[in-house]
């Protein structure tokens, strides 16, 4: 893989991927604004995808909900002298990702005749609009056509196509606009784009139904378009067809320069959260990935969370789990007030169906789904019992929005929408729990964190989180003005942790030292802090590290390494560090996948992991009930420092040096 790309006005290779072997084995990186997500593919002006933010349609009749694609408005097929792009014709290809300013931009020389370089960004001004940057210089006379028309998944049913002229407020418009229903929910979705000139051009109707221009250039003329284009939804428009229309003419009034002016700013913005190391080109490479494709999923005031493949593909129908607030919450809440708050904000809405869940099933309180589609309701599928019992959701939800106060020091929101849903869950834990005749307190029949188990009972991470999700209910309650049920203290000191003789902690009762699908038990050291003593800490790492599936998720050894570099050792922390992302990478740019040898990037659950290992670990920052303070840690020794900026609401920044 090469890992560094000199974009023409930036040549820190520290903010870029880059690859120039069109041949090699291909994955792509895609761009996104929160709202969409553009994945760009290899092959000259090819987009593969659009990925809509939470618009969900059923897989199949009758089947669980499934985020869809959106109908794509960022087709160009380019012809010279009359005839298609041959890749075989294709030379000095390069592509790239520029993670501080979010663009991909491809360039290549086509038959001798033609120079071109495209870029492709998500416009973070605009969340549900895109646009494509097209420049050309002519290499001997040719004659160029360009068409522009939209691609329609088969998730899609009776596309209409529509055509405006709009010839006003100075501007001189063919708008394409493609709507379509989706197939089992007829949710309705309006894709529309148009060509923008510095110079009026004639566009007119290809016999296809598409738009297209013509262009003849003389040996050594240049020539630039841009293609804007939106997609809109029902899920956030009563009228998507009109809108993205509108969106389409308002950013061609604001005009293509002040627009990327603005998504630049935006993303300067965003870049306030940054992470430095300082001695390892590779992590620093690799930390940077995952914070762009963080920032990539989600946006401040949207309300809404980042699915386990953010804004890149529909992978586990792009549901919410406790990825979310376990693994890509934590980093965010250091780095983004505002994206922390979303997540936040995508849990206390859903809190009626939560509650309404845990009525169905007997219980008190709000009971989260382990699957969350935009309704909040169950969307795991049935055929897996995660859905039905993986209760430490709720624990872990209930947990993050405790952490949010700690960070926020936001009262206001703490009685408002905090404490209500951290009551609820509580309030689930309380009926949930079983009391064993000489006093503890059990959770029965569950799924743990480590999911090849199933059915165990007194899982050490459920009983734990549960424990921890009580304690900070209560004093949560205090600062509210409310007094906590006695019942939540004594549950919380009751709850069983199973442990084996030599003090190991058991991961459930019954355990007898099985492979695991991800890390379990060493989780009641890290984020949870149930276990604190040193030598405990290390007994449990020593135990787990190799009962871990070398084929499961990647965030094992990213909470691992965590650990051991709090604990001074940094030799130890880096060896685990690496297994977090170099064998999870995949060419040409080193997007990550679920599990190591994977196929199915990009893993935000993973990148998630692997930044805390540095926030939390490397660096030793660590959220108290009074706010933020640095604890002992070590670098490995090749590492000169790290340095983690834009920390919290005041954006402090703190180092970590050898």
């Amino acid at each position: 893989m090469t890992y560094a790309y000199a974009h023409n006005h930036d040549l820190d290779p520290f903010w870029s991927v880059r690859t120039s072997d069109y041949h090699s084995t291909y994955y792509g990186a895609a761009v996104g604004n929160g709202g969409i997500g553009i994945l760009p593919w290899k092959e000259p002006f090819s987009v593969k995808q659009v990925v809509l933010n939470h618009v969900f349609d059923a897989g199949a009749p009758h089947d669980v909900s499934r985020l869809i694609c959106g109908i794509n408005p960022f087709c160009i097929d380019m012809k010279v002298d009359g005839e298609a792009l041959d890749e075989k014709l294709l030379s000095g290809w390069e592509q790239g990702i520029h993670m501080k300013e979010a663009i991909h931009q491809t360039r290549f020389v086509y038959a001798d005749k033609l120079e071109v370089s495209y870029r492709i960004c998500a416009l973070r001004c605009m969340p549900y609009a895109g646009l494509v940057r097209v420049n050309v210089k002519a290499l001997a006379p040719v004659a160029l056509s360009v068409e522009n028309g939209a691609d329609v998944p088969d998730d899609y049913m009776q596309p209409v196509v529509h055509r405006k002229h709009i010839r006003d407020f100075g501007l001189d418009l063919n708008l394409l606009r493609t709507s379509a229903f989706t197939r089992h929910r007829k949710i309705q979705v309006s894709a529309t784009s148009t060509f923008i000139f510095e110079h009026q051009m004639e566009v007119t109707e290809a016999d296809n139904g598409r738009n297209v221009f013509t262009k003849h250039l003389k040996k050594g003329e240049t020539f630039s378009f841009d293609l804007l284009g939106a997609v809109c939804t029902q899920r956030d428009f009563i009228d998507p067809c009109n809108e993205s229309d509108r969106e389409v003419i308002y950013g061609a009034k604001e005009g293509v320069d002040r627009l990327m002016r603005r998504h630049v700013e935006q993303w300067k913005e965003l870049w306030k959260g940054d992470i430095q190391i300082v001695g390892d080109d590779e992590a620093q490479l690799a930390v940077r990935l995952a914070l762009f494709h963080l920032y990539s999923s989600a946006r401040s005031g949207s309300r809404l969370s980042i699915p386990p493949f953010g804004l890149t593909s529909q992978g586990y129908n792009g549901h919410i789990f406790w990825d979310t607030e376990f693994w890509m919450f934590p980093p965010m809440l250091f780095l983004n007030q505002g994206i922390a708050r979303s997540m936040m904000d995508y849990r206390t809405d859903r809190l009626k169906p939560a509650c309404q869940r845990a009525f169905s099933y007997g219980y008190k309180g709000a009971m989260f789904p382990w699957e969350s589609d935009d309704a909040g309701e169950e969307s795991c599928p049935t055929f897996a019992l995660t859905g039905s019992f993986e209760h430490h959701i709720s624990a872990d939800i209930a947990i993050a929005a405790w952490d949010y106060y700690c960070m926020s020091r936001d009262l206001r929101w703490l009685r408002e929408e905090g404490y209500p849903l951290m009551e609820k869950v509580a309030e689930f834990l309380s009926s949930r729990v079983e009391q064993n005749e000489e006093g503890s307190y059990s959770i029965c029949k569950v799924v743990c964190a480590d999911e090849y188990a199933e059915g165990v009972d007194d899982n050490a991470f459920t009983n734990a989180a549960a424990r921890c999700a009580l304690q900070d209910a209560s004093k949560a309650a205090v600062l509210c003005g409310v007094t906590p049920p006695e019942s939540w203290k004594v549950i919380a000191e009751r709850l069983r942790i199973p442990k084996f003789p030599d003090g190991v902690t058991r991961e459930y009762e019954g355990y007898e030292g099985q492979i695991i699908k991800q890390a379990d038990a060493n989780l009641l050291a890290y984020p949870l802090k149930v276990i604190t003593q040193p030598e405990d800490i290390k007994k449990d790492l020593l135990y787990y590290e190799p009962k871990i599936d070398k084929t499961g998720p990647a965030m094992s050894y990213s909470v691992l390494a965590l650990q051991y570099a709090r604990l001074g050792d940094g030799e130890k922390a880096y060896e685990l560090f690496v297994r977090s992302f170099r064998p999870n990478q995949l060419p040409p740019f080193g997007v990550l996948s679920e599990g190591a040898g994977g196929t199915n990037p990009y893993f935000t659950t993973g990148a998630g992991g692997l930044l805390q290992t540095v926030i939390n670990g490397f660096c030793g920052l660590d959220l108290t009930d009074e706010g933020v303070r640095q604890l002992p840690s070590a670098l490995p020794g090749h590492w000169k420092k790290v340095v983690v900026k834009g920390v919290g609401a005041n954006r402090r920044t703190y180092v970590r040096e050898q």
